[in-house]
């Protein structure tokens, strides 16, 4: 009752506020005052999205051999068994700082590289690396080095988790700013298109940067000047801690496109062939100087961070998520279709472990970076007048 009286007031308040503006109007009219008249914008305007689902896809009207699906389920399982480890590792204290796994969202990493050219094509993203450098190509030793600080690593031991780096395959980064890096991503499209090297952009970043102010302001810059750039949500349905219906009045991130008049799609991030669809027609757009939003639907089967007990959700809600899970899944479609078998599959299971757990000792037996490198890699000019002995 006390909202029906509220909000008969507010509506009084509206009517006669309209009333005073009419008045006001006319007076100036009668004056010889000239007025601006304001159109409403027609709510007759239909906007689509498209959508990638799973379940829907064979590999060869993708395009796709047979060879390579083999290849994105061996990078699925190392990205997978290499965090695994990670975390042991972690719980044994040999990896400090903070460590954000990606298990759950590998089919994202990987179905966006295969659409990629390596090495002529950017990637950009936020602290949940791991998976993304694996999928580049980054080796694991070198990955695992990082991680554990040593001088091996892909950034010399001085990033750890959240800051892999490898200028060859131009991965840049890895960054530990929600929503930081986002407008970096739209620096490095930019570069493309002033250097006319045909590359494109892929910038990565999770639900909770959707609320950061430099999101938008990448957005409206890259429509702004068409550039060659894809941003991409990782929508994992937590913000941390928090469920993305909670902290979002409108959690359909794909719509936000419609702001920046650019195409927008939603994506099922648990089947691969869903997301290399979906990539590989969003990078020929980008190509063409169109930039465009995805929103990718995944999920984290891992708290936010190593310290995260995730009792934000259910035991319930997390068994129903791994029944989508997508390297299962694409294990599946590979036996279904006659491309491999169950001993075959555990057979390059047992490689990627071993793989692994090489990489541990190679890390384990690595160096430390020197003290003095400290000075190092931080001011492109050497001789820098404050750097001391």
């Amino acid at each position: 009752m006390a909202s029906q009286t509220k909000n008969k007031k507010k509506a009084e308040e509206a009517k006669g506020k309209q009333a005073a503006k009419a008045k006001s109007e006319q007076e100036a009219s009668a004056n010889g005052q000239e007025q601006e008249v304001r159109v409403p914008a027609s709510s007759s305007v239909e906007v689509t999205f498209a959508t990638y689902q799973a379940e829907d896809y064979d590999h060869r009207e993708l395009g796709l051999e047979d060879a390579q699906l083999l290849d994105m389920y061996r990078n699925m399982l190392l990205q997978r068994r290499f965090e695994e480890r990670a975390a042991q590792m972690y719980g044994k204290q040999k990896i400090a700082g903070f460590l954000h796994l990606y298990i759950g969202q590998e089919a994202v990493s990987t179905g966006a590289v295969t659409a990629l050219e390596i090495g002529k094509d950017s990637i950009i993203t936020a602290y949940r690396d791991h998976g993304l450098g694996l999928a580049l190509g980054m080796t694991p030793n070198a990955c695992m080095a990082e991680l554990f600080g040593k001088v091996t690593g892909s950034s010399q031991g001085k990033g750890g988790s959240m800051h892999y780096f490898d200028a060859e395959k131009k991965f840049f980064g890895g960054h530990g700013i929600v929503g930081g890096h986002i407008p970096v991503g739209a620096g490095i499209a930019f570069a493309h298109k002033y250097k006319e090297d045909g590359g494109v952009c892929l910038t990565f970043f999770g639900d909770g940067a959707v609320g950061q102010g430099s999101f938008h302001e990448a957005l409206n810059l890259a429509s702004l000047y068409d550039l060659p750039v894809i941003f991409i949500v990782e929508n994992n349905e937590y913000a941390m801690g928090t469920a993305t219906h909670r902290a979002f009045a409108e959690p359909d991130f794909h719509k936000q496109a419609v702001g920046y008049d650019m195409p927008g799609a939603v994506v099922n991030g648990m089947d691969v062939f869903a997301v290399y669809d979906a990539m590989k027609t969003h990078v020929e757009m980008a190509r063409e100087g169109q930039p465009s939003l995805l929103e990718i639907r995944t999920y984290r089967y891992r708290g936010h961070s190593m310290s995260d007990p995730a009792k934000y959700r259910t035991k319930e809600e997390l068994e129903e998520k791994k029944n989508e899970d997508p390297i299962i899944r694409l294990k599946q479609y590979l036996i279904e279709h006659d491309l491999s078998d169950n001993d075959a599959l555990d057979a390059i299971d047992e490689e990627v472990k071993q793989e692994v757990l090489d990489a541990v000792e190679f890390a384990e037996e690595s160096d430390l970076p020197p003290l003095e490198a400290i000075y190092e890699d931080v001011y492109v000019q050497d001789d820098y007048p404050f750097l001391t002995d």
